[in-house]
């Protein structure tokens, strides 16, 4: 009798602040990695990480693909895919079904529209990281604070208003507010509020599914989904595997090459 070949699928997504790491089959597995300033040493890091796990990238029986903003430094990939399509496939998975995916990433946020299983419309923000994971990090390190202590202390908080489309600009009102003696906990609301309307703005743009979920980096955070259902008038869907979406999808795509 033949011995059984075990395969293993593995979803890279090479993203400009984090990067992700799923493998299916024989071992089911997922990490995260801080991208770095060099995402080729990430890659490294990436592929040392998976044959700790005893999944060699390099073996025949592994499939690989790559996907992200660095996913062209994954030199030992089957196949590059794009964002889009990886999001939309991993997306879909974790709603079970066809969706909208707001994937809030470190340099862009992207709205997805999946219909029977295809991803059928998507927009992606402009240049301006404001509405992104990336403002986000630059006003937590402003205030001194985690990205999850920026959140929590929001929760809390009185929102400023903060209108600034452009990063350099809001965080000099948060300067502003802060030499003005605003509380923290106020200009963290501020914050979170303005990411969350420059978000839902782009969402208005498309005509979104009924069932909405975020990915990305906070695609975690009860309190942004809650805020950002209120902007929108329709549920938004937080998941701890959101963060995977990417790679997730990845791997699936591996799974069928």
């Amino acid at each position: 009798m033949l011995e059984e070949i075990c395969m293993n699928y593995v979803g890279i997504d090479i993203g400009s602040t984090a990067s992700k790491v799923v493998a299916l089959g024989d071992k089911n597995i997922e990490f995260v990695l801080p991208t770095g300033w060099s995402s080729k040493e990430t890659v490294d890091e990436i592929k040392n990480r998976l044959l700790s796990y005893e999944i060699d990238v390099c073996d025949d029986n592994t499939k690989v693909v790559a996907t992200g903003y660095g996913r062209i430094s994954v030199d030992f990939a089957d196949k590059i895919i794009t964002e889009i399509t990886c999001h939309g496939k991993g997306g879909t998975e974790i709603a079970k079904g066809d969706c909208t995916i707001i994937d809030i990433g470190g340099q862009d946020t992207k709205v997805i529209i999946v219909e029977n299983n295809f991803v059928s419309d998507f927009i992606m923000n402009d240049k301006c990281s404001a509405g992104t994971g990336k403002f986000i990090e630059v006003m937590a390190n402003r205030l001194g604070v985690t990205i999850d202590e920026l959140f929590d202390m929001a929760k809390k908080g009185e929102t400023v208003k903060i209108s600034s489309l452009c990063t350099v600009f809001a965080e000099s009102e948060v300067i502003s507010f802060i030499g003005k003696g605003a509380k923290r906990e106020d200009i963290a609301a501020g914050v979170v509020d303005s990411v969350a309307s420059k978000v839902a703005t782009l969402c208005n743009k498309k005509k979104l599914s009924d069932k909405i979920i975020i990915t990305g980096g906070i695609s975690h955070n009860e309190y942004f989904a809650n805020l950002l259902s209120k902007k929108l008038k329709k549920k938004v869907e937080c998941s701890k595997e959101g963060r995977y979406a990417g790679a997730l999808g990845a791997a699936l795509l591996a799974k069928e090459l």
